[in-house]
């Protein structure tokens, strides 16, 4: 990361603009990317004076709405079509049809807090789309939680300064303890399905 650093820190502004708008964006097709630490590391070059802090903010609020927004279009367009050719066998399409109903409900607030769930990005916009909710309210809900969320990371970019990196073990261990929380709630909500089907039947 150290190395990262100084190659932005070498960079015109307008392309350590464009970097933090790419790994934002890029987020959100491929989970595992490290945009959070990328973007704490954009509050450092914030606090030394080598790009702006509002700047950073938006293109970083826009590189995550677009990412999300894109893959919403992916779930729009390709949802259904993935899930009922029965290619993911650990999928059940009645399960499937559940979790979209469910999501045309409370979607929204999902959508909210979207950028505090570690790990989960992709899957909600995935499943924002297959479910159709509306395109608006989606794509300015998640600019509110992607703002909200980059302005928290770059603001303690500013304020570690040089040990901007030590933020790293902080995320790593909330993306720990909010996977393990959805996971569970995720095998809970199966359970409770399992039986309610199971005494139907």
């Amino acid at each position: 990361m150290e190395t990262i650093i100084t190659f932005l820190q070498q960079l015109n502004p307008i392309w350590v603009y464009v970097a933090i708008f790419f790994i934002a964006y890029i987020e959100n097709l491929f989970p595992p990317s490290p945009s959070d630490i990328i973007i704490v590391a954009g509050g450092y070059l914030v606090g030394i004076g080598h790009i702006d802090f509002w700047p950073a903010l938006i293109i970083a609020t826009l590189g995550s709405t677009s990412g999300f927004m894109t893959m919403y279009q992916i779930g729009d367009w390709f949802g259904l079509r993935i899930i009922e050719t029965g290619k993911i066998k650990f999928l059940p399409l009645d399960a499937i049809h559940k979790v979209e109903h469910w999501f045309r409900h409370y979607g929204y607030w999902l959508i909210v807090v979207n950028r505090f769930l570690s790990g989960t990005r992709a899957v909600v916009g995935f499943f924002a789309g297959m479910s159709e909710v509306t395109f608006i309210p989606t794509m300015l809900l998640c600019f509110v939680s992607a703002f909200a969320w980059n302005a928290i990371l770059i603001y303690a970019g500013t304020l570690l300064g040089e040990n901007w990196e030590s933020i790293g073990f902080y995320l790593s261990t909330y993306s720990q303890i909010v996977t393990a929380l959805i996971i569970t709630g995720i095998v809970i909500a199966v359970i409770l399905w399992v039986r309610r089907r199971n005494q139907k039947s």
